[in-house]
């Protein structure tokens, strides 16, 4: 494929009217329906074979090149999160409670973008590109939904890559890493049984908020005495719920929580390791409890041929001085669903550009520099035509 010297204007500016569009128009996961009709209608338009509900919202646009090659997908995700949006800008969100503060409206620009692209010059395509815009990314594993509907079947997809916007990084960087990217998540679902009494009484009671914060402060040690200082892993109780008033004892608490962590033989560990020290802590106060370890997210890891064949593209497409070595980070990505089932790459892309584009991520004022999106739509489009026929 020639390179792209630039992406040629009028697909950038339509790049920044869609991306502006969609973040006035957020919805959540499983419930992107506008955002899946705007999609699904700019790719027929294109002349792409397109295909709706997959994964309850998702949508995937078929383009096959004239040339054998692989068949890859290109993935962006659409959902936004239940924020009520902080910016006085133009383009802020018209939904009350909603906004786009992850970047899944640029994701969705970039790939139409690069789907214009495509459509172009699809005298030039080898293999089948298929552009996959998937639901519920956002804790609800909307790739999840769509690998148990067969999409990567369905579509004979072979090779899988996929982006994010990162406010962490300058604008038009792309971050790469070969195997673990993004840790694993879990949750955790805890209710403590006490007896409620008299706040000045607590001698009559077995107090379900202390028995709380005694395994909020013990639950650090499985991460700090039980788990290798190598191999990272996270506890973060993120909500406790329990009482009503100054003096009365409650007869119960509610503790939600997060996990995090890179290693496998680490994850499947903790569960237990939590809930040993859960069960010592309320024995020892007299209270009972209920435990619920929800598995969710497995760990983003990239294949390593893949990784550098993607790094060795995006040199020659925008140049060594733009590409990095990312950090490993503590976030999940549901990419990790069908990075366990086809050789895969997930990649970072700069859109810091200074104090208002900063915030980090699921920020009520999180924003993104939009220069950052032709580098996108540039990655993708390579991607799309050069990986059918060069990707390892």
């Amino acid at each position: 494929m020639t390179a792209l010297a630039e992406v040629p204007a009028d697909v950038v500016a339509d790049v920044i009217a869609i991306r502006r569009d969609l973040h006035q128009h957020p919805e959540l996961g499983f419930e992107e329906r506008r955002t899946a009709a705007f999609v699904a209608g700019r790719l027929r338009a294109l002349g792409f074979e397109v295909t709706e509900e997959i994964g309850v919202t998702g949508v995937v646009g078929v383009m096959r090149g004239a040339r054998p090659g692989k068949t890859i997908m290109l993935r962006a995700d659409m959902d936004a999160l239940p924020i009520e949006e902080e910016n006085a800008v133009a383009y802020a969100s018209q939904t009350r409670g909603t906004m786009h503060a992850c970047g899944h409206d640029g994701h969705v620009a970039m790939l139409l973008g690069a789907a214009a692209l495509i459509a172009r010059r699809r005298d030039e395509l080898a293999g089948t590109v298929v552009l996959c815009f998937q639901p519920a990314e956002e804790g609800r594993g909307g790739a999840k939904a769509m690998v148990d509907a067969g999409v990567l079947e369905r579509f004979g997809v072979e090779r899988a890559y996929g982006l994010h916007l990162a406010s962490a990084f300058p604008t038009g960087i792309v971050g790469l890493r070969e195997g673990p990217f993004y840790a694993s998540s879990d949750s955790i679902e805890i209710t403590i049984e006490g007896m409620g009494g008299h706040g000045a009484a607590p001698h009559l009671s077995v107090d379900p908020i202390y028995v709380a914060g005694a395994f909020i402060v013990a639950v650090q040690q499985v991460v700090s005495r039980q788990i290798d200082p190598l191999a990272p892993a996270v506890v973060t109780i993120g909500a406790v719920h329990a009482g009503t008033i100054h003096n009365v004892i409650p007869s119960r608490a509610t503790l939600l929580g997060t996990v995090r962590a890179f290693d496998a033989d680490v994850r499947a560990k903790m569960a237990e390791r939590i809930e040993r020290v859960l069960r010592g802590v309320c024995e020892s106060s007299g209270a009972t409890y209920a435990f619920e370890y929800l598995r969710r997210y497995p760990v983003t890891s990239n294949d390593a041929e893949q990784t550098r064949y993607v790094r060795a593209l995006a040199e020659r497409e925008i140049g060594e001085r733009r590409v990095m070595e990312a950090p490993r980070l503590m976030g999940a990505e549901d990419f990790s669903f069908f990075a366990e089932r086809v050789p895969a790459c997930f990649y970072s892309v700069g859109c810091n550009g200074g104090p208002a584009s900063a915030f980090p991520h699921h920020h009520a004022k999180f924003d993104i520099d939009e220069r950052a999106l032709e580098t996108g739509v540039r990655m993708m489009a390579a991607l799309a035509f050069d990986a059918p026929e060069n990707a390892p």
